[in-house]
């Protein structure tokens, strides 16, 4: 699945004890989703381009215009 980044909050990253994407990830950009981790309340995403962080999956969009 592909996903585009969306921008994240302080808050996001808090939640869920996630890593910090701002300043690895650009806004308005298409990650590739390697893994999922599903929590009782929220979900990390694994990105394929950075397998050892985990991100808030509110940053992101799914990419509906994938070929």
């Amino acid at each position: 699945m592909k996903v585009i980044y969306l921008g994240a909050t302080d808050y996001q990253i808090k939640w869920g004890n996630n890593d910090d994407p701002r300043g690895i990830l650009k806004e308005g950009t298409e990650y590739e989703v390697a893994d999922k981790e599903v929590h009782t309340w929220h979900t990390k995403y694994i990105l394929a381009e950075f397998p050892y962080l985990r991100f808030n999956s509110t940053c992101f969009k799914e990419d509906t215009c994938q070929s």
